[in-house]
């Protein structure tokens, strides 16, 4: 035994020994009381590592809050749409011939009409070839119907309303060549049309148009097709400019009476539910971000609510608590009444109605994260300002009370130097223990739409997305780790907010 271990008589103090206790201060006691609890230390252990992760490690995280990430997948896209002509298609040549007078020629076709009369004026038809009709007024031709589609061979090209008649009239009556303004145009048996030798339009009954109007189709690819339709193919293959050879799914619409033609194509998408790999150790949620950072992040937002809120607390409750424990009579009866005003307030529902209000006022989420501190924190304070005036009404009477009364200490002095230096081991076990209880309430509420709001991640809004059973069932990695870190987190606070109870009290020899 040491020479420091000996009082002033030569006698041994051993560790054990309450004398030796008593010299140390109230402070030092409270910590060898709270040291030697070893789950509360635990506890505390607990919490560095949960603050570490998540203020260290989203500072460290190589990625950020709401960086996306994107793969490239094969999807199967509507590329073109494929119908059958069977109605006469229209084409005009004078401004004049409308979508009324379509209606008057088709009448006047179908009853074998040579001419016919609307709004008092008169109009000629003329068949000029098997399906093939020329609508005229006074001799001035307006414009023609034919159930033959005719489609130029180059993306620029196009095909003036001359040739156009022209070369109608002599398909729908079999000719396989003409002139027209000293240009020799052929036609052969497919319906290719040439032009002194060069490749220049062709004729088909069949409406193939792309998906994107800037997308231009060959005729050897519409050719293909069609063939392929008339063949009842489900798929055909066909080599593009580029020499890649596509495969392009058919599908026929019976509604309709048309074809669907799919195109699978390289497409930049989300990286959704991304399994853990090196680059992304717990993988990503269905916006394609990096659950380990959104769960660094989020640890840092829901922590950081949890004190707000009891800070907001703890400073409303401790004042109207202290003030309605010192002064008593009537101004603690209207401060208590106020208390139990609010612990009869229904806190879920009010919290319910004003995130649909802000919901539907479309608040920034950076702005609702901090009124939802102040509604919280505002909501919590009737429980500290109870606890805090029952202590002050027990210190109040004690005789170190009566003893700063008598030397003639101030009030302001009695509070801040003798009554709140009493409670605050109180609060702080009382703050601690409520830590816990806050930061489920913010995980309850993101989880119901009603707190954090995306972009921001808090553990709550993580968890979230077990609402679909399916990530419920296949992506474990999506919410279990947010679920062990709010449980390992709340668990921490209870621990640590249980020791410093026994630590602060008198009576625990330990």
């Amino acid at each position: 035994m040491t020479e420091e271990n000996k009082n002033e008589n030569g006698q041994q103090y051993s560790l054990n020994d309450d004398r030796r206790v008593k010299v140390l201060s109230p402070g030092a006691l409270v910590r060898r009381r709270f040291l030697r609890n070893r789950i509360a230390v635990f506890g505390l252990v607990v919490l560095v590592m949960m603050f570490l992760f998540s203020f260290v490690g989203g500072a460290v995280s190589p990625y950020k809050e709401d960086q996306l990430f994107y793969r490239t997948d094969l999807h199967s896209k509507q590329f073109a749409a494929v119908a059958e002509n069977k109605e006469y298609q229209y084409t005009a040549n004078d401004p004049r011939f409308t979508s009324i007078l379509h209606a008057q020629m088709f009448l006047a076709v179908s009853n074998n009409a040579e001419e016919f009369t609307y709004q008092g004026a008169a109009y000629q038809v003329e068949k000029a070839g098997e399906e093939f009709y020329i609508c005229y007024q006074d001799g001035e031709e307006l414009g023609f119907a034919s159930k033959e589609i005719i489609s130029s061979t180059t993306a620029e090209g196009t095909i003036p309303y001359e040739e156009r008649t022209a070369l109608l009239r002599a398909y729908t009556n079999d000719e396989s060549s003409y002139q027209l303004n000293g240009v020799e145009y052929t036609i052969d048996e497919d319906g290719g049309v040439f032009a002194d030798g060069r490749d220049y339009a062709y004729i088909s009954r069949y409406i193939v148009r792309p998906l994107m109007a800037d997308v231009f189709l060959s005729r050897a690819f519409k050719e293909e097709l069609v063939e392929s339709i008339m063949n009842k193919d489900d798929a055909f293959l066909f080599t593009g400019e580029d020499g890649i050879e596509y495969e392009y799914e058919i599908q026929f619409d019976p509604r309709t009476n048309s074809w669907s033609i799919n195109q699978e194509q390289e497409t930049k998408v989300f990286d959704s539910y991304a399994a853990p790999s090196r680059e992304y150790w717990l993988g990503t949620d269905k916006n394609g971000m990096d659950m380990l950072t959104r769960l660094m992040y989020g640890g840092r937002v829901s922590l950081t609510i949890g004190f707000i809120v009891e800070l907001i607390s703890t400073v409303l409750g401790m004042i109207l608590g202290g003030i309605a424990g010192y002064f008593g009579k009537w101004v603690d009866m209207l401060i208590m009444r106020i208390v139990d005003i609010f612990y009869c307030v229904p806190s879920t529902p009010l919290i319910i109605i004003l995130g649909a209000a802000m919901d539907n006022m479309h608040v920034d989420p950076q702005i609702r994260m901090v009124y939802l501190m102040m509604i919280l924190g505002f909501l919590g304070w009737p429980g500290i300002a109870h606890m805090v005036r029952g202590q002050i009404l027990s210190l109040r009477e004690q005789e170190f009370m009566t003893a700063t009364e008598a030397t003639g200490l101030s009030v302001k002095r009695r509070i801040m130097q003798h009554l709140i230096p009493n409670v605050i081991p109180q609060l702080i076990v009382s703050v601690t223990m409520g830590l816990g209880g806050t930061i489920l309430t913010e995980a309850t509420l993101s989880f119901l739409g009603l707190g954090v709001k995306f972009p921001f991640a808090s553990w709550g809004n993580i968890i979230s997305d077990v609402n679909d059973t399916f990530v419920l069932t296949n992506y474990w990695f999506v919410w279990i780790p947010a679920g062990v870190l709010l449980l390992l987190t709340v668990l921490a606070f209870n621990l640590v907010g249980d020791g410093l109870r026994d630590a602060f009290d008198p009576r625990m020899k330990r």
